[in-house]
């Protein structure tokens, strides 16, 4: 797991890799290296910044340059081992052990036909010094980032946006349609980003510059045709062993030449991969979070922590248990500039925090159960839009009897907040919609009115366009399985654009690796084969993932209620950072510019202080762009996107 960075005929190409690759120094402590050739009339120049975690030694230093080719890498190809043996049977010699030669060998022999033969998490730019190409590269499924800018014949390439943005000077232009989609979801879609000119690289795909300035772009591997290629199976009768499946890719991601540990919620899908990690790995250690007691209570959270030592010492897990009572007001703006883009899900704040912990104790990998809700429908979006379809048949003027009584329950009161009140008024938000409209506001932060009424009434537009694209990407599929329609959209949007995103930028800010054993290209073949009807059983989502984790762990912790990998945001805003909120509300840049209006703003503060609407996760968001955005427009003197 590193940094990579580089330029392509861009002008002082040396200079700004530079310190495109000096930016990313958080991502690799354990090293840098630079390396730069003609390419057409032109340089290319690339940077890596390492964090050693296969092959220790000098022969895994980068850019790796052998035989007319250069690469810089960041990631884990867990097939290594599998396809060094392939490559040597054909006379490659290796001179290390490292994942990177070998990705290089496999580029050399196949070309652009390797890419759908690795199986790990990967971003990578690699040149050949006899053609003068450079060839840009992301994993199949988007856990690694890649952010790209081009000007002219020119493109400069990086792991992080804040890199791009740093060597630039701040002339990139903040992109308004990127805000407007970080307020509807609390993320901005991977499809976008925050600035202009920037872009990133999609999942599955590369992007080859040549040297007389033409550009070709190809796409490896779709999530659409995984899909449906799974519905062809599923039809078939035949169910894939998810079991077998997820032991395989669980023992996989233990790959390494240092200690790995896991993220251990109590949840079950932490806590089916650290049992199965125990199995090859006894002894392991885990990390887990804790709250501050009042907080816990106000937010009426789970006892996560029970959970985890009951997993803990039934597979001899040596367990960390860290409290988080953070200094909010310092971790916010931290965490706005660690995150590179406007990211509102305080569960950013909780990987940071271990990460952190786990690296002080000399840990650099951990393992995380990301991604099992979005493929087997796990969240409770995918169950309360399921409900919604039978809520529909219920006969109007009884819906409309519920919708009256649960308007006039509190969400909250000065002592504490009620969690069951807050879901209903939240069903009843989107339970009567069509099925497209439903899902998305079932997960999403504004209906479309809101959203309008909440930003500069010039964006109207934008608000549409940024729909559209939702409805785009959820309708383009041929699945006639309802839940695996939402589980498509979710893989497609809701996973790259959020969890990985701050899984990925958090981690790293924490000079640590995390990987994802369930989002691994062959369970995803699996979850796409298994039918709806499967993953949601009666009142039960990820029905087929727990029958799997049966034959490991115990029945209370399998069909335990599920657990929030949160924050206690509603005690934060109500006491640590509700003067914050007052100041961004009258006085902050957003409002200021006309880009929020404070009238809305106003009126969403005091409503929640009420408690009559739960606006905390709104108001949370609105501070992350707001210190994103001071970040974004200090050195470019612009106050309005």
């Amino acid at each position: 797991m590193c940094g990579i960075a580089g330029t392509y005929r861009w002008p002082d190409g040396k200079a700004v890799t530079d310190r495109l690759t000096d930016t990313l120094a958080h991502r690799g402590p354990d090293g840098a290296g630079r390396y730069g050739h003609a390419a057409g009339d032109g340089e290319v120049q690339l940077g890596h910044r390492r964090l050693a975690i296969i092959d220790l030694s000098e022969t895994g230093a980068q850019p790796m340059v052998s035989g007319g080719l250069a690469l810089t890498y960041n990631g884990e190809l867990y097939n290594a081992p599998e396809l060094r043996a392939e490559l040597a049977a054909a006379g490659v010699r290796f001179r290390g052990t490292s994942d990177t030669e070998v990705v290089l060998e496999a580029w050399r022999r196949w070309g652009t036909d390797c890419l759908p033969r690795l199986r790990g998490m990967f971003a990578f730019g690699i040149f050949d010094e006899r053609t003068g190409d450079l060839v840009l590269a992301r994993d199949q499924l988007g856990i690694k980032p890649l952010f790209l800018l081009r000007r002219g014949t020119g493109l400069m390439f990086a792991s992080e946006l804040k890199a791009l943005a740093a060597v630039t000077g701040g002339s990139l232009e903040v992109d308004p349609a990127a805000l407007v989609a970080s307020l509807l979801y609390y993320w901005v879609p991977d499809s976008r980003c925050a600035f202009r000119e920037a872009e990133k690289l999609p999942p599955g795909s590369w992007l080859r510059c040549r040297a007389d300035g033409r550009v070709e772009r190809g796409r490896y591997w779709n999530l659409k045709d995984v899909a449906a290629e799974g519905q062809e199976r599923a039809r078939s009768g035949e169910l894939p062993d998810l079991a077998a499946i997820v032991e395989e890719s669980t023992r996989q991601h233990l790959l390494s030449d240092v200690p790995v540990a896991t993220f251990l919620s109590g949840g079950l899908d932490s806590s089916y991969l650290t049992a199965l990690a125990a199995r090859d790995r006894p002894g392991i250690s885990a990390y887990t979070i804790g709250f501050r007691p009042e907080d816990a209570k106000f937010e009426a959270m789970p006892d996560d922590l029970r959970y985890a030592r009951q997993v803990a010492e039934e597979f001899g897990v040596d367990l960390h248990e860290i409290e988080i009572a953070p200094d909010v007001l310092d971790l916010l703006p931290r965490m706005t500039h660690h995150l590179d883009e406007p990211i509102g899900d305080p569960a950013a704040i909780n990987t940071y925090l271990i990460c952190q912990a786990a690296r002080e104790a000399g840990v650099k990998v951990m393992l995380s159960g990301m991604g099992a809700d979005e493929l087997f429908a796990g969240y409770r979006k995918h169950l309360a839009n399921q409900l919604a379809l039978r809520y529909q048949r219920v006969p109007r003027p009884l819906r409309r009897g519920v919708s009256g009584v649960v308007d006039r329950l509190p969400v909250a009161t000065a002592r504490r907040g009620y969690r069951s009140v807050r879901f209903a008024k939240r069903f009843l938000s989107f339970a009567e919609l069509p099925e497209e409209t439903a899902f998305r506001r079932s997960y999403t932060m504004y209906d479309q009115d809101e959203l309008l009424a909440l930003i500069d009434p010039d964006l109207a537009g934008t608000v549409d366009d940024v729909l559209t694209e939702h409805a785009d990407v959820y309708e383009d599929n041929e699945l006639d399985d309802f839940v695996n329609r939402m589980c498509l959209g979710d893989a497609r949007m809701f996973l790259p654009g959020l969890n990985l995103a701050y899984t990925d930028r958090a981690s790293m800010a924490a000079s640590t690796e995390v990987r994802v054993p369930y989002v691994d290209v062959e369970v995803v073949k699996a979850a796409f084969a298994v039918p709806g009807d499967r993953k949601i059983v009666g009142r039960q989502g990820k029905a087929v993932l727990k029958k799997a984790a049966e034959s490991v762990l115990p029945r209370e912790i399998v069909y335990r209620p599920k657990g929030l990998f949160s924050a206690p945001l509603r005690a934060w805003m109500s006491r640590d950072l509700a003067p914050l909120v007052r100041e961004v509300v009258n006085d902050g840049v957003l409002v200021n510019s006309g880009f929020l209006r404070r009238d809305a703003l106003a009126r969403m503060v005091a409503e929640d202080a009420a408690g009559q609407r739960d606006f905390s996760k709104h108001l949370w968001h609105v501070l992350t762009l707001e210190y994103w955005y001071r970040g974004a427009t200090s050195g470019s003197g612009r106050t309005h996107p």
